[in-house]
């Protein structure tokens, strides 16, 4: 007789999937999540007893945990197909405490990608829950717990209520508000550039040369009196060329996408926040119904990991697909070594089959579907492959004194550039070729212009630049890039401008506080050196418990002295000339996760709030109102009339100001990214152009 399985994973999405592949003796169901956590209302480990944490069921989710244990005294069998990760494998071991299964019984199924052959596969191997998987998870939530809960009461006390200290998220703000002091007490110096535009004698070829020194020294000219100097002596000079020099280069393509690099690939391409990215990437991963054979499948493997290993089925399966589609001489089948950090029970992310091309499944993806799995698909088609070949040139070129060197590219061998190209080889696939020179060939001066220049502060980070600072520093695991982020965002210590993320006063406050109270909690090294001792809890070299003895005294020293030392900062609310209808105070600027509102300073009195209205100066096509720049829910910009409800226009794309449609007279619109262009928003008209170089920004 058949026996009833239950089979419980994280989300509905991942198990409306699974229960597609398995037969009616299986029931699939959801446990959204984590159903049992640390109390929210107090810090629910007991210091002075072995940190014991006390786990309680997470409020709203009482029901839910009462439907699991009715299910679970029904079946047979009881298999627990959390993430396969230190999160996924702790609500596991919650889950088996809270349904009384053996923990140490064949209970824990996982699988790196949801495919029907995946599931089948793992679920013939359940294995006991690992507990050096969850006490690590332990460590971390009990040491992040004690950071925060300790630390932060004392910055309501002396600055303001709501803040948090948290032991990524601190060194993160830290990161941005040095950053911005570095940019704040840059000093630009002045240089000079002098490009010639040269030809051989007797061709109209022309090429480009930029001054490199006098008397063959590499010389900087720091004023325009040095380059007119320079200027002045190539007037009727001759151009000789005095050396040139051919290599070959082999560029080899990039391992397949990490966590990290898949959200720094992606906020540079497609400029989404790496939790959008993950969002995204989290239902490819859960499964997309493709209908027909495939029916319901995950199209990548899962999406938090650090490791770069390629399972050999997906190595044999890609070397074969790749040879049909390009070619053997364009194939080449590799192996990527992870960092001695990363959790290599994962795989890089990857499609869960190379055989199911984007374009093949476009029209059963969304847009941002399709742009993400693209880039995943690509990127490790590309890693399978070939490396390209460039044949690079340099000529120097003398007149007089002065020198000037000339670079060109060629590729010779495209490889795994038929598939994939990175910003940096698309750069130096565009370098022009140089003509064929030989030294002693006498060139014409065309042209010589010269240029100031100054030089440029550090940038500012963006999602992409913060994820990959902590990532070198060790700051942080896959799983926390986003939220950290997403967390110094709505706590106001960060603020978005573009793609820019810029520190508030509030951050550079909170940051000054940290660093002399609690120098260790936002030390770069001391962060990363704690990241590797919770990754030993993991491997089984280290007591979690130990681990947290070590780190508890010094913390709890700095704590009292922090209680006494820290003065109170008053923190006051910048006010607006907008008056509050309700009780006519002027009111004042706040920050939620939605960037700026305004707000009456009478709360609790008064609780009036209004959102801060920023036009565009652009007239609505529907009702002739002004269109503004808005936030939806998730805090995406879109652009709305300001008679809604009245009137229902909405758009993502920027309505352009100062232009009418030539052909119709009607509203032009902006859309930005690779398939940017201008266009008109009737639908009844069809015009369209590309944007011009100056419209580019804003």
């Amino acid at each position: 007789m058949s026996k009833n399985k239950l089979l419980i994973v994280e989300s509905p999405a991942k198990a409306g999937t699974i229960q597609k592949y398995l037969g009616k003796n299986y029931k699939v169901v959801a446990s959204m999540g984590h159903v049992i956590d640390l109390p929210k209302s107090t810090l629910g480990v007991d210091v002075d007893n072995d940190f014991e944490p006390r786990y309680i069921t997470i409020r709203g989710k009482g029901e839910l945990l009462s439907s699991l244990k009715r299910e679970a005294k029904k079946a047979d069998e009881v298999l627990l197909a959390t993430d396969p990760d230190r999160e996924g494998e702790a609500i596991s071991w919650h889950l088996a405490r809270a349904l009384k299964i053996d923990p140490d019984s064949p209970c824990r199924v996982t699988f790196n990608e949801i495919t029907k052959t995946a599931v089948k596969e793992a679920i013939k191997k359940p294995r006991p829950i690992d507990m050096k998987l969850v006490n690590a998870q332990q460590a971390r939530r009990v040491l992040d717990r004690i950071v925060g809960y300790k630390i932060s009461p004392i910055l309501w006390e002396k600055v303001k209520r709501g803040l948090s200290a948290g032991r990524v998220q601190s060194v993160a703000t830290k990161l941005i508000c040095d950053r911005e002091e570095e940019i704040l007490n840059f000093v630009p110096e002045e240089y000079w550039t002098i490009e010639t535009e040269l030809r051989e004698a007797g061709s109209k070829k022309k090429f480009r040369a930029r001054y490199f020194g006098e008397n063959g020294a590499e010389t900087k000219l720091c004023s325009a009196e040095d380059a007119d100097r320079v200027l002045k002596d190539l007037d009727g000079a001759p151009f000789v060329v005095s050396a040139v020099k051919e290599t070959v280069k082999k560029r080899n393509p990039q391992p397949p996408f990490t966590t990290s690099t898949l959200q720094q690939d992606a906020s540079r391409k497609f400029s989404y926040q790496a939790s959008r990215t993950m969002q995204i990437a989290q239902t490819l991963y859960e499964g997309v119904r493709l209908g027909g054979k495939l029916g319901t499948i995950g199209l990548i493997t899962y999406m938090r990991t650090d490791s770069l290993r390629i399972a050999d089925d997906a190595l044999n399966e890609a070397e074969s697909f790749l040879t049909a589609e390009y070619g053997t001489e364009n194939v080449k089948r590799r192996q990527y070594r992870s960092k001695k950090s990363a959790q290599d029970a994962h795989e890089a992310i990857r499609p869960t089959s190379i055989q199911i091309r984007p374009i093949d499944i476009k029209d059963k993806l969304t847009s941002e579907q399709y742009k993400l799995y693209k880039l995943i698909w690509e990127r490790f088609a590309a890693s399978q492959m070939e490396s390209a070949v460039y044949r690079l040139t340099s000529a120097v070129i003398d007149s007089g004194s002065h020198t000037f060197k000339a670079n060109g590219s060629e590729v010779t061998f495209k490889g795994y550039m038929s598939v994939y190209v990175e910003s940096s080889d698309s750069k130096e696939e565009r370098a022009k070729t140089l003509p064929k020179l030989e030294r002693g060939d006498s060139l014409v001066l065309e042209q010589a212009d010269s240029r100031q220049h100054f030089t440029q502060p550090p940038p500012r980070f963006s999602d992409a630049a913060l994820i990959r600072e902590l990532e070198e520093n060790g700051i942080g695991r896959p799983s926390t890039y986003a939220p950290t982020i997403s967390t110094i965002v709505s706590r106001g210590y960060v603020q978005r401008s573009k793609k820019q993320l810029i520190p508030t006063e509030l951050g550079f406050v909170t940051t000054d506080i940290m660093k002399q109270n609690f120098r260790d909690i936002v030390d770069v090294e001391f962060t990363a050196n704690m990241e590797s001792e919770l990754d030993g809890v993991e491997e089984g070299g280290r007591d979690w418990v130990t681990v947290l003895k070590e780190f508890y005294p010094e913390f709890k020293k700095d704590l009292e002295q922090a209680k006494e030392n820290i003065e109170k900062i008053e923190i006051k609310d910048k006010v607006s000339d907008v008056v509050c209808e309700k009780c006519g105070r002027n009111m004042v600027y706040k920050i939620s996760k939605f960037g700026q509102f305004l707000a009456c300073p009478g709360y609790p009195e008064c609780k009036n709030t209004k959102t801060i209205r920023v036009g565009t100066g652009v007239e609505c096509p529907k009702c002739g109102g002004e269109i503004l720049i808005k936030h939806s829910r998730k805090g995406k910009i879109y652009f709305g009339c300001e008679n809604w409800p009245k009137c229902d226009f909405m758009a993502w794309d920027t309505p352009v100001k100062g232009e009418k449609c030539p052909e119709c007279g009607s509203l032009l619109m902006k859309k930005s990214g690779r398939s940017a262009k201008i266009y008109c928003y009737s639908q009844d008209c069809k015009y369209e152009r590309k944007v011009k170089k100056n419209e580019k920004e804003g």
